[in-house]
């Protein structure tokens, strides 16, 4: 058998929006990917887990700066919740640790009960979370048998509402901020509910500003490859499509020469007051970086590979 052909990787940016499939990491998915379109750089933007399915966008090349922006944003899932039974892992991919009656409660009392969790909680993270305590996931050190504090963190539920019930199985939506963990919120919905409830399925099915996102299928993507390399490259948004939610600037020639170099440019600030990152632009509706508004100039956070070329 010959060996498989040597990948020559190559720079490519763009954004992706992966619709994950179960029973891969993120990261592994994102590898997958990764090879299929031959770039140098690659990023996630929030991990799902093995279990769960849905959109996970993906950062090529420069695209990669964005990445932790992305992270941060608001996010929507749809989840199945099994109320009766608990789990190591609160999914359905965790072992079994105690099996309780569900008591006799109708919609109105579950709608009670979803009330509590929207709004700004205190949220206890999973023990099997890939969140770090002394530079090594919890997953890893629960897998080892060590007894583990989980932390407790501030998150935002904006959203959590019964879509349906089927017997002991709630279909719920979730819309929530970031590093709100839907298995917590189902555990604790299942304790409030005096029963116990573990996560059966998990989709993610927007992250912010892709509200309406047209995902690829590993499947698709690799039957696009095999149309063609122009066919798969397709597929991908411009860095600018990660950006639609930030607010805007645009930059003079002389300017964009200025802030390619890291430095702080004037700009006309009018009508434009914000403390957080400013996406700046060219007159062509290219992106040339990310900034920080200091009165009437910008200073430099990212600066793009497009600075660069004008």
């Amino acid at each position: 058998m010959s060996p498989k052909p040597r990948i020559i990787f190559r720079q490519l940016d763009g954004l992706l929006l992966l619709d994950k499939p179960a029973g891969l990491s993120s990261n592994q998915a994102l590898q997958q990917v990764r090879r299929l379109f031959r770039a140098e750089k690659g990023g996630h933007t929030g991990s799902l887990d093995p279990l769960a399915t849905g959109l996970l966008p993906l950062c090529f090349g420069e695209a990669t700066k964005i990445a932790g922006l992305l992270l941060g944003s608001y996010k929507a899932y749809e989840t199945v919740a099994v109320l009766g039974v608990t789990t190591d892992t609160d999914d359905a991919d965790g072992v079994p640790l105690r099996e309780r009656a569900v008591p006799d409660i109708d919609d109105a009392a579950i709608e009670s009960a979803l009330a509590h969790f929207r709004g700004a909680l205190r949220q206890r993270a999973p023990v099997y979370s890939a969140l770090k305590q002394g530079g090594e996931p919890l997953y890893a050190k629960a897998r080892r048998g060590e007894t583990i504090e989980a932390p407790v963190r501030d998150v935002q539920v904006q959203r959590f509402e019964l879509i349906e019930r089927n017997g002991n199985r709630l279909r719920l939506h979730v819309e929530c901020g970031s590093g709100t963990y839907v298995r917590s919120l189902v555990r604790d919905l299942g304790e409030t509910l005096g029963c116990g409830a573990h996560v059966a399925v998990l989709r993610r099915t927007w992250v912010e500003p892709f509200r309406a996102p047209r995902m690829f299928t590993l499947d698709a993507l690799h039957a696009l490859a095999m149309e063609g390399d122009d066919a798969l490259l397709a597929c991908l948004l411009p860095i600018e499509a990660g950006l639609e939610s930030f607010p805007r600037a645009v930059l003079s020639d002389e300017s964009r020469r200025g802030f390619a170099h890291g430095q702080t440019v004037p700009f006309d600030a009018a009508g434009l007051r914000t403390e957080g990152t400013i996406a700046v632009f060219d007159a062509d509706g290219r992106c040339l970086g990310l900034a920080e508004q200091r009165g009437a100039s910008l200073a430099p956070q990212r600066v793009f590979r497009a600075a660069w070329n004008g």
